[in-house]
């Protein structure tokens, strides 16, 4: 499977897959999607309401993520333990030439980045102080945990390209997988989308969407 690094139009990379059309951010700006939908939705509300906050990504990808994840815990002195999904890791060759730490006038987070990328998969790796990482190489419906989520960045690929990964079924996995008033955030509010997470339990919010899409979806697992 070919995949190349594409400039989207807040100036940040993503990745792209020529022969399945397929890109792993959103065109209109990779980097501002993801501070809008699972940072300042998902991540920033949770902060100071507990000593450790357990998140849980479907879908690693490019690290982006999770590197916006670190930097927010090491300004807010928050620890974070994070754990991750990925059945198909990027080569190096890809994810040491995305930029997104010097996007962020952050390069000191670079050594970070590519610590999250290097660290063995299915073993807990201690990037900070503060960020604990554990990946499986594996997919949603293999993947099982005792470890109850305060968080889940749901980051899969577009429910036209991986239908599959929004159904009532797998939203009932996840609902499973929180804790009591837990969260859930997503780029995607289709109406399929939305009523397949109400089935599963969850307490649906539409949110405002990051730029040229119109909303995204906030789930919550009402205590």
């Amino acid at each position: 499977m070919q995949r190349v690094i594409q400039q989207t139009e807040d100036g940040s990379p993503t990745i792209v897959v020529p022969d399945l059309q397929l890109s792993y951010h959103s065109k209109h700006g990779a980097l501002q999607e993801s501070i809008h939908v699972f940072i300042n939705a998902g991540l920033l509300p949770l902060f100071n309401t507990k000593e450790t906050i357990h998140i849980f990504e479907v879908g690693f990808g490019t690290g982006l993520n999770a590197i916006l994840t670190l930097q927010q815990s090491i300004q807010k002195q928050q620890k974070i333990h994070y754990s991750t999904i990925e059945l198909f890791p990027l080569e190096a060759l890809i994810y040491e030439n995305l930029d997104y730490t010097i996007l962020l006038n952050d390069p000191s987070l670079q050594s970070y980045f590519i610590a999250m990328h290097n660290c063995k998969w299915e073993e807990q790796a201690n990037i900070h102080t503060l960020f604990t990482l554990c990946k499986s190489k594996t997919s949603l419906s293999c993947f099982s945990t005792d470890q109850l989520f305060d968080l889940i960045y749901f980051d899969a690929f577009d429910p036209v390209v991986q239908p599959e990964l929004w159904t009532q079924e797998i939203f009932e996995r996840l609902f499973s997988s929180l804790a009591p008033n837990g969260i859930l955030v997503t780029y995607s509010s289709k109406g399929d989308v939305r009523r397949a997470m109400q089935a599963a339990g969850f307490l649906v919010e539409k949110l405002k969407g990051p730029a040229k899409k119109r909303e995204m979806i906030k789930a919550i697992k009402k205590a």
